[in-house]
This record gives structure tokens, sequence and C-alpha cells, in this order.
């Protein structure tokens, strides 16, 4: 099973596994990551699951569709490596993808 690696805006790391096909947020939701609020449930309609991805692997990712986009655009320290993490879905290729939680207020 892959693995994704949170880590906090402190520096706190937790390496959780995440079965493939399941969203990066569902693994958030499923372990108790703080941070990861998901309130939407993941229907990209509130970007409270928003993370930063390392750069290393944004280009493993799919690319972001329009409506992520607009949905960013109304998140917390939106930068370069926002990602929405309910919108990246778990595959073998992507064993070890980090993301950075971003409080989302």
């Amino acid at each position: 099973m892959p693995i994704v690696v949170y880590v906090q805006p402190d520096g706190t790391r937790e390496e959780i596994d995440v079965p493939v096909g399941y969203s990066v947020m569902e693994g958030a939701t499923m372990n108790g990551i703080a941070g990861i609020e998901a309130e939407c449930g993941g229907a990209c309609s509130c970007a409270t699951c928003h993370a930063h991805v390392d750069p290393a692997w944004l280009p493993k990712l799919p690319p972001m569709d329009g409506l992520e986009d607009a949905m960013l655009d109304s998140a917390n320290e939106r930068n370069q490596t926002s990602r929405l993490t309910c919108q990246i879905s778990m595959t073998d290729e992507l064993d070890g993808l980090t993301v950075t939680v971003v409080p989302p207020y």
C-alpha cells in the first residue's frame, strides 16, 4: 500500500498507508490528520483539504482542473505547490508523496 507523508506546519511528520484509489484527503480524514478538515467531504467545494505538495512530486500528479484552481483561490496561503488533497487519488506511483498541511483559517 502506498504511503503519504503528511507534514504539519510545525514540521511534525506522519507516514500513513493510503489504499490505491483513495484520495490523499480520505487518507488524512481516516487517520485523524490535523488540519485536513474536508468540510465538503471531497466534493471540491470548500478548500479545507488544501495542502502544499513537495515540489518533487508535482510532475507526478494529474493536472489541476479549473474547478480545483477556482477553489484554491479562496484557500489560505495558496502558492505554486497548492493542491486540494481531495483531488489527488493514490496510485502505486505516488508511494512516498509528501504534502504539508495548510491551516484552513
